[in-house]
């Protein structure tokens, strides 16, 4: 196999283990949810309230999107009696986005010299 066809493999392989992640991503309510979770100066996580507030988004679709945020491992909760806080894992399966990204950079560099 050349250089060319291993570099290659590597990023479908990259994509595929990213598809959750670039999908979850690809949704402006969950892009506005993951930017409100950043934002936040709150570093215990915010409740569903909270989000909603910050975000103008009802608490139905921030449910929801949070399950898909959750299920594509970007955000994880913490309980704390009846109350549930979200927060973006920071052991989250973002660092594959960056995977994915160097390997393009270095096969469009290497190929390219772009």
């Amino acid at each position: 196999m050349d250089r060319k066809t291993e570099v290659i493999a590597l990023i479908k392989n990259d994509f595929m283990k990213c598809q959750k992640i670039l999908s979850a991503l690809g949704h402006e309510t969950r892009q506005a949810i993951i930017v409100a979770l950043i934002e936040s100066t709150c570093d215990s996580g915010l409740r569903i309230g909270e989000i909603t507030n910050l975000t103008h988004i009802s608490k139905q679709a921030v449910s929801h999107h949070l399950k898909v945020l959750r299920d594509s491992e970007i955000v994880s909760t913490r309980k704390e009696g009846t109350m549930t806080f979200y927060h973006i894992d920071v052991h989250s399966k973002l660092g594959l986005l960056s995977m994915l990204t160097d390997h393009m950079r270095e096969a469009l560099k290497e190929f390219y010299g772009i």
